[in-house]
């Protein structure tokens, strides 16, 4: 198994704090999006990924490189970069990392995350996962027939055609099947509001008689901007307390303080005079002192002093003095 994810974008909706940070490396419940993203995957898959190929933007840098990297090596796999150098639409996307299409393929987009309990079907020819939305206006969308097999894909419709909304993870049996139809694409200039686009194959595919199924997910999580994002940390957080993980690091330094469950703490946090939780994801190298700050996401080499913070995500290497129940603050920040 192949994992392909197309992660490029500037990610401008998560503004300040992917100014510094590209968006699938900030962190919820203590990982980047993209590690969370990719270790879940490998649970739905079963054993048997062999390589994770990442296609970033050129400006992206080498210690963002290094860190994808050592993300499929964790998981055993080899690692791969790919550079796409305009946004071009989805299908471009993935075709920039051409050569690492074939045999079995998931595709997978670093902008969502999800749950579920079910292992990866292998044997069927495309897999695309949905859920039920109440609004599929802002979304792709599927049509099954009695079958369960995928008869349309509907990009944002205006009038109600399906509410199984698309979440951006595909499989795909044959990977080089993938690759030529999406270079069919490109050579012959298909595009749709200038950008080529992965449903355009998918419908080249299904008219050939490829079996799209939908794949279902128990919760679908995505991580566009700060509210969503700190949404989906809360709801990780409630997963791994469930799970019973270990939520505090071990070398976490406590003074008068309290932490509630479920939150994430990492190493060498110092707590001093504060609560911490629910729902509150603190990075490595912390320092929270006379603070009361939950449902949020604060990340590494942070100090915060004096604060009252809720609904909140703040980014690295920040002080932070005062009051505040609504955040967002990017990197390299000090507010006094």
């Amino acid at each position: 198994m192949k994992i392909i994810v197309p992660m490029a974008g500037m990610g401008k909706r998560m503004r300040p704090h992917t100014l510094t940070t590209p968006k699938p490396l900030v962190p919820v419940a203590g990982k980047p999006i993209v590690q969370k993203l990719i270790e879940d995957l490998e649970k739905v898959c079963g054993k048997g990924i062999e390589e994770v190929a990442f296609i970033i933007g050129p400006s992206f840098g080498k210690a963002v490189e290094k860190d994808l990297i050592a993300v499929a090596e964790k998981l055993g796999a080899k690692g791969s970069i790919y550079y796409q150098h305009e946004a071009l639409g989805t299908a471009h996307a993935i075709m920039c990392a051409k050569e690492s299409l074939d045999g079995n393929v998931l595709v997978v987009f670093a902008d969502t995350l999800f749950k579920a309990d079910f292992v990866l079907d292998r044997s069927k020819e495309g897999i695309i996962w949905v859920q039920k939305v109440e609004d599929p206006r802002p979304f792709g969308v599927v049509k099954v027939n009695a079958d369960n097999v995928i008869t349309d894909f509907v990009e944002k419709p205006e009038t109600f055609v399906s509410d199984l909304a698309i979440i951006g993870i595909y499989y795909f049996k044959d990977g080089a099947y993938l690759r030529s139809e999406l270079q069919y694409l490109l050579d012959n200039n298909v595009t749709d509001k200038g950008e080529y686009q992965l449903t355009n194959a998918l419908e080249n595919m299904k008219a050939k008689g490829t079996q799209f199924e939908p794949g279902k997910v128990t919760e679908w999580l995505d991580c566009g901007n700060k509210n969503s994002t700190v949404y989906t940390n809360g709801r990780i957080l409630s997963y791994m307390h469930d799970d019973k993980e270990n939520m505090v690091h071990e070398s976490v330094q406590m003074e008068g303080s309290v932490v509630i469950q479920p939150s994430y703490i990492g190493k060498n946090v110092k707590l001093n005079r504060s609560v911490v939780g629910p729902y509150a994801s603190i990075g490595d190298g912390c320092t929270v002192e006379n603070s009361v700050v939950s449902n949020c996401i604060v990340q590494t080499n942070t100090k915060l002093v004096n604060a009252v913070i809720d609904n909140a995500m703040i980014g690295n290497s920040v002080e932070y003095h005062g009051e505040a129940k609504d955040l967002s603050i990017g990197d390299f920040t000090t507010v006094l």
